[in-house]
């Protein structure tokens, strides 16, 4: 299977169209990270030992839900009722309620911080093999928690975390340098790459390094274009 694979499990998802943006930004780097990087499994989704993947990026979760399905963490007929009144599936993740998902996102500002959390939780336990991959949009990070999040992994060398920043361009603010000097400026490394390369996601996603926690930015088409 591939990601054109996933393309008509995503078109099954009608009626947040407001979102399909956001969805279809997300969807290369959700694949590559489901099919070549994350240690999880369908059939252990409580196995200590798993990778965490957080998707903070959380609103238009449709590209999310279809990968997921393809994987086997839910039946594809889920598919067909996204945010009806008996779907798991909502317009945001729900933890308790969709296989695989770890946090209930939506809100954005959040996803960051709750992976270092979740990094530290893990430490605290004497885990150090997971590791904790964080989905974010660009526009998320003009939120202060961001920065609080981004400060402290860095000055604590959490390098079991890796966040990818899905870069379209939507952000208000921006930062001096880019988004890739933001998280460097704290210690983090630091790789830029096109989103739509899956290689190339791939290799910035295993250039995580000992000792200092690691960002991709993955750069694709500028939203609304």
């Amino acid at each position: 299977m591939t990601v054109m694979d996933v393309e008509p499990l995503l078109r099954r998802l009608t009626g947040d169209e407001k979102h399909a943006p956001s969805a279809y930004s997300t969807l290369d780097v959700l694949w590559v990270l489901y099919d070549r990087v994350l240690r999880v499994d369908p059939r252990r989704l409580d196995d200590p030992d798993r990778d965490r993947f957080l998707l903070s990026k959380g609103h238009g979760p449709a590209a999310y839900y279809a990968v997921l399905a393809a994987k086997g963490f839910l039946p594809p007929d889920w598919l067909d009722d996204l945010g009806g009144a008996a779907s798991p599936l909502g317009h945001h993740p729900d933890r308790l309620r969709v296989p695989g998902v770890e946090i209930s996102s939506g809100s954005l500002g959040h996803g960051l911080g709750l992976a270092v959390g979740t990094a530290l939780g893990l430490r605290a336990q004497g885990r150090l093999e997971p590791r904790v991959y964080v989905l974010l949009g660009d526009a998320e990070l003009d939120e202060g928690s961001n920065h609080e999040a981004i400060a402290y992994a860095g000055a604590t060398g959490l390098d079991t975390v890796t966040a990818v920043v899905i870069d379209n361009r939507s952000a208000s603010h921006g930062w001096p340098g880019g988004i890739a000097s933001r998280f460097a400026v704290h210690g983090w490394t630091a790789v830029t790459v096109d989103g739509r390369d899956h290689d190339a996601v791939e290799a910035g996603l295993r250039q995580a390094a000992e000792g200092a926690p690691h960002v991709v930015v993955a750069v694709v088409e500028t939203k609304g274009i």
